[in-house]
């Protein structure tokens, strides 16, 4: 698991889209929308609209991330992500919590483990040197309901940072598609290719290292697609952010995974757990969720 969501590989938000038919294809105009977002610079470029037809879109965009902020947000004191690790307990939590809480808990168990949120004292611990043991780790003590999100030991945290990004990724390539953009190619740092380019075919993306070696080069229609570096931060004394809880150390910092799905959620998620298990592991873990592919993994 990984430090605060800004902090990972939240970069840059970049879609393009056939917006009106040929004759919006054929055209030069388009429309860039800039400010920040989680954290970090976001930009969108949509071509086919000018300026003013694309301000309502950029506007419902806006209000769209500034929601999820306040769901998911370590920086944001009165996000639900921070009552939670604040107060040990939060009431009446968000359906998008909720749905990131059941996939984490899902992926928990896949993987034996090595995938689980409840890492944030670690992480923090070793981000402030500290070696403060033992730590209030272990997903089993995290119980949620529609009524109530309950982390049951004093002291634990969350931290959503190996799913939450490719959660929002899924949740504003949906807004963009109910704005009836339906050729996107969307960029969060977890990457959703929906429909296909300008000229049919499918969009072209790349699996790359943190220094910026392309490691591979992959085509995506209607899939997702999230890629996870053990060196993309380090923490303490040189480790990775992705933190095991079983061990209480880092992934091996050799460690880059790349996998596709029909959800940037789920493709975030089991990319982040394959950094954590023995590489001869990671075909099991990807059959237990229908229409994942492994597709780099070093």
């Amino acid at each position: 698991m990984t430090a605060p969501l800004s902090r990972r590989r939240f970069l840059s938000i970049c879609a393009a889209t056939v917006a009106a038919g040929p004759a919006a294809a054929a055209s030069q105009t388009s429309a860039k929308w800039q400010r920040r977002a989680m954290g970090a610079p976001a930009q969108m470029v949509i071509s086919g609209l000018d300026t003013q037809s694309a301000a309502p879109i950029f506007a419902r965009l806006e209000a769209e991330i500034d929601r999820l902020e306040q769901i998911f947000s370590l920086f944001h004191p009165q996000s639900q992500l921070s009552l939670l690790n604040t107060q040990g307990r939060l009431v009446a939590p968000a359906p998008e919590l909720l749905d990131v809480l059941s996939l984490s808990a899902s992926l928990n168990a896949a993987s034996g483990g090595a995938f689980d949120p409840t890492v944030q004292p670690l992480w923090r611990a070793l981000a402030l040197g500290s070696k403060t043991r033992p730590l209030p780790i272990g997903w089993r003590h995290v119980s949620f309901d529609s009524a109530e999100v309950h982390l049951l030991r004093p002291g634990m945290a969350l931290t959503l940072n190996g799913i939450a990004q490719g959660y929002i990724t899924d949740q504003i390539a949906d807004l963009l598609r109910a704005e009836g953009l339906r050729d996107v190619l969307l960029d969060m740092g977890e990457v959703a290719a929906r429909g296909q380019r300008s000229d049919g075919s499918a969009w072209h993306v790349g699996v790359a290292a943190p220094d910026g070696e392309l490691r591979a080069k992959l085509s995506l229609s209607d899939r997702a697609l999230a890629t996870s570096a053990a060196t993309g931060t380090q923490v303490g004394d040189g480790q990775s952010h992705i933190l095991d809880p079983r061990s209480g150390t880092g992934a091996e910092l050799s460690r880059l995974a790349s996998v596709s799905a029909p959800r940037a959620a789920l493709a975030d998620g089991l990319s982040t757990a394959l950094c954590l298990i023995p590489a001869t592991q990671a075909p099991a873990l990807i059959r237990q969720f229908s229409g994942a592919r492994l597709e780099y993994l070093a």
